[in-house]
This record gives C-alpha cells, structure tokens and sequence, in this order.
C-alpha cells in the first residue's frame, strides 16, 4: 500500500548535502572552518563525506568528526578515488590491498561509534558493464565485508536492456545499497534514475543536478566549479518527491543527498524538499535568512 503523507518521519526521509564546507548559507557570519560540522549536525541528519574520495582520513580524523556530531548522526562516506579506478597514475599505497585495509580501518572508526551510515563507491564512467569489472565489484564487497556499501554506477551500460534486471539481481545478491542517482543525460558516461531499491532496509538518492554542459567539463581547468551548477525548481522536486515515496514502498529508509554544490543551491534545495515531505526544516541564523528567502 504506498505511503501517505502523513507517514513520511525523519527516520524514513534522511535529507543532507555533500560534505559541509561549501554551504556558507546555513552557518552564523564567521564561523571558522572547524566548527562547521558541529552547526550542520544542528541542520541535517546526514552528510555526505566527500573528502575521503582524495585522501584517506585516518581513523583519529573520523573520531574527531564523531565528536562533533549528535548521536543520531550519520555519514556516507565516498570510497578514496584509488579503489574506484578514479586515479590513473600511482596511488600512494605499495599494493591494493593495503589501500582497502586503510580505508577498512578509517571507515570502521565511524561504524563503532554508530555513525557509518554506508560507503559509496561510485564509480567512473569508463566502469563499463563487462565480467572483469564485475569481478572487481565481487571482490571489492570481500575485502570491505562488515561493512554497509552503497553502489553507483556511470556507464550505461549496467543498465541497457537485459542487463537492468541482471545488474540488480547483482546487486540484491551481494547486499550492495543501490545508489539511484539523479544527473544530466550527456551520453553513455551517464545513466537516468533508476528507481529500484536492492535492499529493504535502505536507499541512497543522489542529486547531482542537470548540467548537461558542465557534465561534460571534466579536465578543464574549473570543471568542479561548473559541473554541479544547478537549481532545481519546485516542479523537478516534487517529481523527486513522488520518486522517493515509489522508492519507500519497497525500502524502510531513504538518504537524500544534494550535490549541486557549485552554485550554493543544494541547502536551499534541500530545505525546499524537507517542506515538500512536511520535515523540520533547519533554522537559519536571522543574518542569513534574506538570503534564501530572495533565492
């Protein structure tokens, strides 16, 4: 039976923002960098950590985040781009194993405090659908075993056709969080919603926005400062919303990430979805009100 409105809680609906530097709008004028996590546990049940994806953080930097966060905190945090295939030079461990025990170690510095909510390996659009790369997906979820992980793919090619239902029978058999990601369709190195949840217990939703010309800017010099620059109005949000609700009948919790970081729009995106779902929608510190208000 779908959900009612009414239904919809803050243990059901999880809405938060890639990482929590680059959203100056929720924060007093002058907070110092250190102290922005601690005002955005005060905002958002979850963040995206972003960070681990060009740096391992030792486990001490993981405690220290966990401290500044409520209990009922929670962090998805983005696989280190070496054990992606992200990174096409050398990576700074002397073989991959050792690389995945380091993030293993990181990762499980967050899980023992109750805080590790998934780690998502989202992988690159040249990931394409072949039996080699489904082999490093078997063996990725061996090494990072104990662990919840969600998975995001790129390529098309994971779910043309056929392979749809393979992908995600895959994934149900492995006990991969489907990652179902909303992004500009730019080709084959993009995939469009797919909303199939692959476990019961939980879903990711990823909004990267639709920036079909930034999507494509990748190796240019700004291309992080154009490629998630996009607002969504309240029409695509809404739609977003009935997508969440579908995903909800066949899943217990969804974790909403927003993306579109470039432009300063993903708070105020996400604070419009929160009052879509009816949630509590953070307060703002008055100095910065006019500013989404105008938005």
């Amino acid at each position: 039976m779908p959900l009612k409105h009414a239904d919809i809680s803050d243990k059901q609906v999880q809405i938060g923002l890639a990482g929590w530097g680059d959203h100056d709008g929720i924060y007093p004028p002058g907070t110092k960098t250190g102290d922005k996590l601690k005002e955005y546990g005060r905002r958002f049940p979850i963040v995206e950590l972003d960070s681990s994806f060009y740096a391992i953080p030792t486990p001490e930097r993981m405690q220290k985040w966990s401290e500044q966060t409520p209990d009922s905190f929670g962090f998805i945090v983005k696989a280190y781009q070496g054990m992606t295939g992200h990174t096409r030079g050398k990576i700074p461990f002397p073989d991959a194993r050792s690389m995945f025990e380091a993030f293993r170690e990181s990762a499980e510095a967050l899980q023992a405090e109750g805080k590790l909510r998934a780690v998502l390996f989202q992988y690159p659009p040249w990931f394409d659908c072949d039996r080699k790369n489904v082999e490093v997906l078997r063996r990725t979820r061996q090494w990072m075993d104990g662990l919840p992980l969600a998975l995001e793919f790129r390529h098309q090619s994971w779910f043309a056709g056929e392979m749809r239902e393979k992908t995600l029978a895959f994934m149900r058999e492995e006990g991969w969080i489907h990652s179902v990601c909303d992004e500009p369709q730019a080709g084959e190195g993009s995939i469009p919603p797919v909303l199939a949840p692959t476990r019961e217990d939980f879903t990711l939703v990823r909004l990267h926005g639709r920036n079909a010309e930034g999507w494509q800017s990748g190796g240019q010099p700004n291309w992080r400062e154009v490629r998630y620059l996009y607002r969504y109005d309240e029409r695509e949000l809404s739609e977003w919303k009935a997508n969440i609700m579908a995903l909800l009948e066949s899943t217990r919790t969804c974790w909403i990430v927003f993306n579109n970081n470039s432009g300063g729009d993903a708070a105020d995106n996400a604070m419009q979805l929160m009052r879509l779902f009816g949630l509590d929608v953070p307060a703002l510190p008055p100095d910065q009100l006019s500013l989404f208000d105008e938005a």
